[in-house]
């Protein structure tokens, strides 16, 4: 059994990884223990509102490279230890049938070479599924520079995989992680998104990350704009069919002449999130959300700002507009939307028909006219109105008990 140092060390270490949230996996329990069936996992809250957890660890954390930002890297001097295959499996099963935690995220720093990594990571999960038995969600951390054929063996035992890029431009990994490349996270991700197309062409028994596949930036330890960074996002989801991009802000947890001495404001990633939501489920382009050479305003979200660069375009008739015009107006969700448009079939719709819809009225009316209403303000105060909106609503914590708040929250509606 993994002592409680160990324990300690390994948990302390993954921290800093944000790239895991719902998985989405289909896993069925096929005689073990466990199952993936229920999206979700690391304290992620599931469509249905339950709240379900995953044992975030390390194998080993005593990494040869020496990027400057990673706490683990070479040069620190910070506390090492290494678990084995067997404490890990040991450790996830014991803490299953505890009910501590229903599936398993593991990464590692780089432990005397990519293979000997990759190999350690394979043989921990080959061992919980077959040894053990386990069918709960597994999210595998993809190491560069690894051979492909251990990536590839490790996709039919894992849900998720995830080569991290860490670094949004090439001159940045070469100033801040000089022993990475671009093509060491880029080649793995283009080879699995192949090996999985030919798997299910193939109609092949067993899954192949059936979860896909993720990636995280770090945000703020280089000098990279959001705009940038959305162009990037975008270009991997269109190019390799990634699930998430992950964005974590920068946290000085090492000091380094080549990094910033200060935190990466909250809110900067926060709007990220915002800008990537739009692209993924709103029809936005990166082109759109912002421009390459900027960051995004911090005062409004982007859906918001985008609007502001576009009043010739509104206010837009709430009973005619179609479906991707009204995705497209600040304070319409995607349910929203959708419901305006089965609604309107049956009757002309007025505001305080999109106040029972959840319409948040605060930032629509400025951009909507219900038959021929407009209840906004003048073009030239509306900023000033959206900015001072979103200050008010960030004086108070978010609370998953209050029914607009918690229903934001769940679904990303902006």
């Amino acid at each position: 059994m993994i002592s409680e140092e160990k324990l300690k060390i390994l948990t302390e270490s993954a921290k800093y990884d944000v790239s895991c949230s719902s998985s989405g996996g289909k896993r069925k329990n096929t005689g073990g223990i466990g199952n993936s069936l229920a999206p979700g996992c690391c304290h992620s809250f599931t469509q249905d509102g339950r709240c379900v957890s995953l044992l975030k660890i390390l194998l080993g954390n005593d990494c040869i490279y020496r990027c400057k930002y990673c706490p683990n890297r070479a040069d620190t001097d910070a506390p090492r230890a290494e678990a084995t295959p067997e404490e890990i499996c040991e450790l996830v099963i014991d803490f299953y049938k505890r009910n501590y935690i229903e599936g398993l995220f593991l990464s590692s720093a780089i432990l005397k070479s990519p293979n000997y990594t990759m190999e350690r990571l394979l043989a921990t999960v080959k061992m919980l599924r077959k040894n053990y038995r386990f069918n709960g969600y597994i999210h595998l951390k993809g190491i560069p520079y690894a051979d492909e054929g251990l990536a590839r063996e490790a996709a039919l035992y894992a849900d998720r995989m995830s080569y991290n890029i860490e670094l949004p431009s090439e001159k940045s990994l070469k100033l801040l992680a000089p022993q990475k490349s671009k093509e060491s996270v880029l080649v793995p991700i283009t080879q699995l998104t192949r090996e999985k197309l030919i798997f299910k062409e193939e109609k092949r028994r067993g899954f192949f990350l059936p979860a896909g596949q993720t990636t995280q930036m770090i945000i703020g330890a280089s000098p990279e704009t959001d705009g940038q960074i959305v162009r990037l996002a975008q270009s991997l989801y269109r190019k390799t069919g990634l699930k998430r991009v992950y964005y974590s802000s920068y946290v000085p947890v090492v000091h380094d002449s080549l990094l910033p001495d200060i935190s990466t404001p909250a809110i900067r990633e926060h709007r990220l999130y915002q800008a990537d939501w739009l692209m993924r489920f709103y029809g936005f382009s990166a082109e759109e959300i912002a421009p390459e050479g900027e960051n995004l305003p911090l005062d409004f979200d982007p859906k918001c700002a985008w609007a502001l660069r576009n009043m010739h375009l509104f206010p837009v008739e709430i009973n005619r507009a179609p479906l991707e015009v009204l995705l497209r107006v600040p304070g319409i969700g995607g349910r929203s939307a959708y419901k305006i448009t089965e609604a309107r079939r049956y009757s002309t719709l007025s505001f305080e028909h999109l106040a029972k819809m959840r319409v948040v009225l605060k930032r629509a009316r400025h951009f909507i006219t219900c038959n021929g209403k407009y209840f906004g303000a003048s073009e030239r105060m509306i900023g000033g109105l959206l900015a001072a909106g979103e200050q008010n609503l960030q004086a108070k914590q978010l609370s998953l008990f209050d029914d607009n708040t918690a229903f934001s929250a769940l679904t990303g509606e902006l």
